[in-house]
């Protein structure tokens, strides 16, 4: 039986035994939310519709909007999810230093995934005037998974004596937020030379600063 029969008799005792379970949701919903963010680098925001994201994931348009009843709960979701798949590859190391930290916590990706990320992210910040909802997403939901990572490794260079204290919670958002901005603004690669410049030029040097104080 196709997903789209699926969808039409979804209210009969025969049917209802044959709901997908949980992993098979989690499952689909990782494949729409992937095919959304394919979409919306092709074609940008405008030029996206919930039909073409049904179509490239192989599902049922009643499936998709069952989920996501606009295309900004989509978009928001995707871009969640995205920065969500990135961080979950992600085990935060252990080296003793905090350089050494934020060093081995980067992951590199690969050329085509930054290309994705780029044109995601740059055409997002066209929309700060006609979609308020979505202005903020690359800064909002995008980076939390990296806010709390860095948050982390820095509150445990803190915690063993490395730096005696510093406002965590800003510093967390920086490396993530001067990232954005250079893939959405700059539409550059996040590249670990750059990512090094960050670490070495401003991360370090604002810990060590915080001794000072």
């Amino acid at each position: 039986m196709s997903e789209a029969d699926d969808d039409q008799t979804v209210n009969t005792p025969a049917a209802a035994a044959r709901r997908p379970g949980p992993k098979l949701d989690v499952a689909r919903n990782a494949k729409i939310l992937d095919s959304a963010l394919e979409v919306l680098a092709e074609t940008g925001y405008d030029g996206m519709t919930i039909d073409m994201v049904a179509a490239h994931s192989g599902s049922a348009r009643a499936t998709v909007y069952r989920r996501w009843s606009t295309k900004a709960d989509l978009v928001v979701d995707a871009v969640r999810h995205m920065s969500a798949s990135d961080t979950a590859q992600l085990t935060l190391p252990d080296t003793g230093t905090l350089r050494g930290d934020l060093i081995a916590a980067v992951i590199p990706l690969s050329v085509e995934d930054q290309e994705r990320r780029i044109k995601v992210l740059a055409g997002l910040a066209t929309l700060a005037k006609t979609e308020p909802r979505l202005a903020g997403i690359g800064g909002g939901a995008g980076i939390e998974p990296w806010v709390d990572a860095a948050r982390v490794l820095l509150q445990r260079s803190i915690d063993r004596g490395e730096y005696p204290g510093a406002d965590v919670d800003t510093l967390a958002r920086v490396m993530p937020m001067m990232s954005i901005c250079r893939a959405a603004v700059q539409q550059q690669p996040i590249t670990p030379e750059f990512t090094l410049s960050l670490i070495d030029s401003v991360i370090l040097p604002a810990m060590r600063g915080a001794q000072l104080t």
